[in-house]
């Protein structure tokens, strides 16, 4: 018999020999059972290793210089978009007024003529229906009086009647309908201006703007500053031919800030209903919001609180120095391309709102059931959108349910606790054999 190591007495598990050992049907049936559910419990943690859960954190939001994209899409039904302004505004100091690129009026036929579009114009200085091309090109128009606008084409002229219009905005002037001005004239600004009086607009596009605290507006009227003052040119507003005067019932089809989930990646993050983290990205809360009146004198704002979100999917870490330094310093991407990521990350922002609406009249709410609230008189006539951004960021990263170690860990304790279980199974099955049998030999 060879010699005994000196491990031996650390032996946990003892050994019996084979004449000791006992097999019985019962025995066979639990070790069978017992393999079964060894096999279904691991492959419950196997699922459960390679599934990728989102896993929500917050964050003090430390990004410096950032911009953000604003992609809306409204209709007016009662206004033309001869009339319609886009300004936006920060507290920066950044003004944007009438807003030229990214943005784009769409013309709407009369309600009562079901409110088809008629034609699509971007949102761009001098374009070319309004360029003086075939003028002499020695030509210099008057600017009535007003200082010629900076971004005119012929430097102290005003050889359109787009410039004219500038040019008084500049000035702080009322402009009118620009019945006594050559260029006007010419181009038959004011004839153009009374057949579009009946349709209806649609403004859609994108802007990008400082990540601060601002506002965004739609109003009528050329817009310019007087002092510290943001006003608009509401003269053509107020002289409307139309029976009951335009209004600002408006349809907001969306509004978000920053880019979509794609669809894609919200069915794969349960965006059929069992996971409503992300849902909201395609149920923005302004998204197919109307609000109607017939009041011209009438105000809508909109108190948008945004929350910055970000999506890290699986495997960002690897090029994550990259990608925050391309969202810091590449703004020159066009728009809706801006805040995705090369590896598949995305930064976007979610939003909540509260809305507020009053006439310029002043007055209460007594129509709707709320005498208490007092309206003061005032203001410009419009849909206003002033949005905070919050301090705090909500990170959703992707990672796995568990780690390779967490899941052989998992695997052993099946494998054992299974075992352990199928064993007392069998004791006690066995031991009430023997016992039966015995009973059944004492009464025989």
């Amino acid at each position: 018999m060879a010699g005994k190591s000196r491990f031996t007495k650390l032996d946990a598990f003892t050994k019996t020999v084979e004449d000791a050992r006992i097999r019985t049907t019962s025995g066979g049936i639990v070790t069978i059972v017992s393999l079964l559910v060894v096999l279904f419990l691991s492959w419950g943690e196997w699922r459960d290793y390679r599934k990728v859960v989102i896993h929500p954190e917050l964050v003090v939001d430390k990004g410096r210089g950032e911009r953000m994209e604003i992609h809306l899409n409204i209709t007016f039904p009662k206004v033309p978009c001869e009339l319609l302004t886009l300004d936006v505004m920060d507290v920066s100091g950044e003004q944007q007024h009438g807003v030229q690129h990214g943005v784009k009026k769409i013309r709407l036929r009369p309600q009562s003529e079901g409110g088809g579009e008629i034609d699509a114009k971007v949102l761009s200085l001098h374009a070319a229906d309004e360029s003086a091309t075939h003028l002499d090109p020695s030509y210099c128009g008057p600017c009535y009086g007003a200082p010629a606008p900076y971004n005119a084409k012929k430097p102290g002229c005003c050889s359109t009647c787009e410039e004219v219009r500038e040019a008084y905005a500049q000035a702080s002037w009322a402009f009118g309908d620009g019945s006594t001005m050559e260029q006007c004239q010419r181009e038959h600004y004011t004839e153009r201006l009374a057949e579009q009086r009946h349709e209806g607009c649609r403004i859609e596009g994108g802007l990008r703007v400082n990540k601060v605290i601002g506002n965004f507006h739609i109003a009528p009227g050329r817009s310019f500053s007087n002092g510290n003052m943001h006003v608009h040119d509401l003269a053509q507003w107020w002289s409307t031919p139309v029976p009951g005067g335009h209004s600002f019932s408006h349809i907001i089809h969306s509004l978000r800030f920053g880019p979509q989930l794609p669809d894609d990646l919200v069915r794969k993050l349960g965006g059929n209903g069992k996971n409503t983290l992300w849902t909201n990205h395609h149920l923005n809360p302004l998204d197919n919001t109307k609000q109607e009146t017939d009041d011209p004198n009438y105000n809508f704002m909109y108190f948008v609180k945004i929350v910055p979100t970000s999506y890290l999917p699986l495997g960002w870490e690897k090029q994550a120095a990259q990608n925050r330094a391309n969202w810091e310093q590449d703004h020159s991407v066009g728009l809706g391309a801006f805040g995705y990521g090369s590896d598949g990350s995305m930064e976007t922002h979610q939003y909540s709102v509260t809305s507020h609406k009053r006439s310029l009249a002043g007055g209460d709410d007594a129509k709707e059931g709320h005498g208490e609230r007092l309206h003061s008189r005032g203001g410009i006539p419009g849909v206003f959108f002033s949005y905070d951004i919050s301090p705090m960021k909500v990170v959703n990263r992707e990672e796995r349910a568990k780690s390779f170690l967490g899941f052989l860990a998992g695997l052993c304790a099946v494998v054992g606790g299974t075992l352990t279980v199928a064993a007392a199974v069998d004791r006690g099955l066995f031991e009430g054999t023997v016992r039966l049998k015995k009973l059944r030999s004492k009464d025989n």
